[in-house]
């Protein structure tokens, strides 16, 4: 009785169709990913460097029913000009008080802390973006 072989012996005949198809599919991903990470990288890059001034709400304290006191720290260019943008909310969502800061001063870090009079009890103070005279907002 002789022995029957089904698969063909290995590596006699080149690679399978199957190999030829995970290795394309490999380099397909490995290609897809870096060209991902690349993008994410330029997008990330050009949010930081773009933004010539940034600030962040540190605290908030509500006052009063029509006061509320807000802690702002601006960080920005020396010579950089501009103005950000605060408003506030008060329980149901509806807004309450909405006020521009400008920044005119020649310094790279500013806290400040500013009052903005509201129509009835706030519940939240948000800082809605900051625009560079003659820039973009961020």
């Amino acid at each position: 009785m002789t022995a029957v072989r089904e698969a063909l012996p290995e590596g006699r005949y080149g690679r399978s169709a199957d190999e030829r198809a995970d290795r394309k599919l490999k380099i397909i991903g490995s290609v897809l990913g870096v060209t991902l990470l690349g993008v994410i990288g330029w997008i990330g890059y050009g949010y930081v460097a773009g933004q010539d001034i940034s600030a962040e709400v540190i605290k908030f304290k509500i006052v009063s029913g029509d006061r509320v006191d807000v802690h702002l720290e601006v960080r920005k260019d020396r010579d950089a000009k501009g103005y950000c943008t605060l408003h506030s909310q008060r329980v149901d969502g509806d807004d309450v008080a909405r006020k521009d800061i400008r920044f005119d001063d020649r310094s790279d870090r500013i806290d400040r802390i500013v009052s903005l009079r509201t129509t009835s009890r706030a519940t939240s103070v948000e800082l809605l973006g900051c625009t560079a005279d003659g820039g973009s907002s961020r």
